[in-house]
């Protein structure tokens, strides 16, 4: 690896290393106990607070064992070398023998800086690969981490770097922010939409809750026109005649084409399997229960595709529209409904059955209309979240294509014009405001 005139020097020169706090029972079960990290909150250049542990550390023990905002923590075992910095947000916080504490001997350091550096090292460029020990549990002992070669580049520079990676990261948890919120509308308007519908009007009580009183529940066998299940036939990974459709092709709603398997049929033979537009396409044995009946709606992509035996395909009737019955059994009354029916195996998984199936009550508006009405409603949602998750992933790509090249000195920080994602970011929070 080459970098732009930075010296190397081995990391401890540069960082006092702490020892962390060792659980026991004396501190399990001690009075007057203090919060503590333990790896599972030290993210990338991330602190989790989410879950956070507690334990009794006596006094004359407790500032040599407690963070301070700046410091660097990085992860002995686990996913070894990973690191962020701690914010102080929290007066009191402690940390685990299983962390190490890195705190800035001068001010010549950027702890940010290097969080960056090791994810850099640690995931793309395996120049530390033999740094953990080698042992029952691997681990990065504090001589081993101590004696790691670092780059030590002028603190404004150091500071830029991080300041540009960091850009990048607030622009990705923007639109990670935002998808999750997205979600959360869209579950929020499913709820509303299968239990009141678009018109407004009264409400009636139906044997899945209320629903609107222009609303019927059949039952799956009463709008579907038959069920099947699919092909046995070996698939193989190698592009041949016709694509078949598997468990991880189905989404929520939807046909995902990626990890695509193939096979040979006869025309006569793939006809009995091959699916038309509208076709829903229900997953029938799965380890998750939550997966159980996850239907997705096949809309001719791939072309000429089939479909395997653990999916089980629906053609409804004309009068029934696809993507609203696709869309009914992925909200929660819909999915709690599937669950309640699957049948539990004994390795473990559930099952589902055509007579299971059909025995499914669907919420129905009275025209297909109001079908497609809903519809739209829940596929605008459904394209806002498509596109925070597009920008994350681009952004994401962006950030390790930037780590790396930084690192490397591949680029200059100078040369870098990130003033694009700043927008990118706020249009993000506008439309989740």
């Amino acid at each position: 690896m080459t970098t732009p005139n930075w010296k190397w020097r081995p990391l401890g020169e540069l960082f006092d290393i702490g020892a962390g706090k060792t659980m026991s029972a004396a501190a399990r079960a001690g009075a007057q106990k203090v919060p503590f990290l333990r790896t599972s909150n030290v993210l990338w250049d991330e602190i989790d607070l989410t879950a956070v542990d507690e334990m009794a550390i006596p006094a004359d023990e407790l500032a040599n064992k407690s963070l301070k905002a700046g410091d660097l923590l990085v992860c002995e075992g686990g996913d070894i070398g990973r690191a962020a910095v701690w914010d102080g947000r929290v007066a009191v916080m402690s940390f685990q023998n299983h962390l190490h504490r890195l705190r800035p001997i001068q001010n010549d350091v950027d702890s940010h800086f290097y969080v960056y550096f090791l994810q850099s090292a640690f995931t793309q460029l395996g120049i530390f690969e033999g740094a953990g020990n080698k042992t029952t549990i691997p681990n990065l002992s504090r001589s081993r981490l101590a004696a790691l070669d670092v780059p030590h580049p002028p603190p404004s520079e150091q500071r830029a770097i991080a300041r540009s990676l960091a850009k990048v990261r607030e622009a990705i948890t923007v639109h990670s922010k935002a998808t999750l919120t997205a979600l959360e509308l869209k579950h929020a308007v499913m709820n509303e939409l299968f239990t009141r519908g678009l018109r407004g009007g009264p409400q009636k009580d139906s044997e899945i809750g209320p629903i609107p009183e222009s609303w019927s529940v059949p039952t799956f066998s009463e709008v579907r026109e038959w069920l099947q299940y699919g092909t046995s036939i070996h698939c193989t990974l190698e592009p041949q005649r016709f694509p078949v459709l598997r468990i991880p092709n189905i989404k929520p709603g939807r046909v995902n084409v990626s990890e695509l398997k193939y096979c040979e049929l006869s025309e006569e033979d793939a006809g009995k399997y091959m699916l038309a537009n509208g076709d829903l396409l229900f997953i029938r044995t799965n380890g998750v229960l939550e997966r159980l009946g996850s239907c997705a709606v096949y809309g001719g992509e791939p072309s000429k595709a089939l479909f395997a035996s653990y999916l089980i395909r629906a053609r409804l009737k004309p009068t029934i529209d696809s993507r609203y019955v696709a869309y009914f059994y992925a909200s929660q009354r819909g999915s709690s409904l599937v669950a309640g029916r699957a049948t539990p195996a004994a390795d473990g998984k559930y099952n589902l059955n055509t007579g299971t199936i059909d025995s499914l009550p669907l919420p129905l508006p009275p025209t297909l209309e109001e079908q497609r009405d809903i519809v739209t409603v829940l596929d605008a949602i459904e394209q806002k979240i498509s596109l925070h998750q597009r920008k994350r992933e681009v952004l994401q790509d962006l950030f390790k294509a930037l780590l790396h090249k930084l690192i490397t000195g591949a680029i200059a920080v100078e040369e870098l014009d990130l003033s694009a994602l700043v927008s990118l970011a706020e249009s993000a929070e506008e439309a989740t405001a």
